[in-house]
């Protein structure tokens, strides 16, 4: 049998591995390693999530280069989004899949998923509402004038200066995530003027960043008579050059600020998850 070390170091890619657990006592029968942070090794259920999603368990455990190999396929894709991991296989089939890191009777747990497996399994009742309010702390900075108040929402709001963005997620006294305001005049001036690049050049510098705009974007195209469709030439050149800052239109002041919340209040609840 070739070993998997010999796989790896004659294809030269990333591989995504499975065995059988040495361990004749364990629940798990399978060991997973994932080509991520050094090579996370999990146990788990099924080889894969084919008709409901799998459990998983993480013990720090090794991994096994003497075990049964049953699988080894080359990876296009191994990221950690916050408390998931998103797993993109070189194959035809059964090649897309996501690890959720999450708690389930107080316990850590691991769910193996695919997107059909979490249709059936319902995640929406899963999302850790509860946790994620206890855990908001929202920044406003400090150059911030006639903001959003987030009235009636269950978080402690504070007064610092932010490196970038108007509005910041705060866990454990670190920024996870910000929220540029803009009005359609403000986005219009700031396009005018080049301002817009270098904002939109520091919000990239943070994890989790985007810019909320209090209106519709068919009205950018109104805001400077003549020069509509310039600046929103200008606006999609941005957006390629910094695809991690997305700009959302969110139609008026009422839910640029509900998006923000939810915006924030997520990467909140994702931090708090994956720690």
């Amino acid at each position: 049998m070739l070993r998997s070390t010999e796989l790896e170091r004659a294809d030269g890619r990333p591989r995504f591995r499975v065995a059988r657990n040495p361990d004749p006592e364990s629940r798990l029968p399978y060991l997973i390693r994932l080509p991520i942070e050094g090579g996370l090794v999990l146990k788990a259920r099924e080889t894969w999530p084919r008709a409901n999603r799998v459990f998983c368990s993480q013990d720090a455990i090794p991994w096994d280069e003497s075990a049964d190999l049953i699988d080894d396929v080359p990876v296009l894709l191994c990221r950690r989004r916050g408390a998931a991991i998103d797993l993109v296989l070189d194959r035809p089939s059964l090649s897309r899949s996501q690890f959720v890191f999450t708690v389930a009777r107080g316990r850590p747990a691991i769910w193996w998923q695919t997107q059909k497996t979490a249709q059936a399994a319902n995640p929406g009742a899963r999302i850790p509402r509860g946790r994620a309010a206890a855990a908001l702390t929202i920044a406003i900075d400090t150059r911030e004038k006639y903001g959003w108040k987030f009235a009636g929402r269950p978080l402690a709001i504070e007064r610092r200066a932010l490196p970038a963005g108007d509005y910041a997620a705060i866990v454990d006294e670190g920024v996870v995530a910000v929220v540029e305001r803009k009005t359609l005049e403000n986005l219009a001036t700031s396009l005018s003027d080049g301002g817009l690049a270098f904002q939109m050049q520091r919000l990239a510098e943070v994890a989790r960043a985007a810019i909320v705009v209090e209106g519709d974007y068919p009205d950018l195209f109104r805001t400077q008579p003549g020069r509509g469709s310039w600046l929103a030439d200008m606006l999609g050149r941005l957006a390629v050059r910094y695809p991690e800052v997305p700009v959302i239109f969110a139609g008026s002041r009422r839910f640029a600020e509900e998006w923000a919340y939810r915006f924030l209040e997520a990467a909140a609840a994702d931090r708090v998850e994956s720690t």
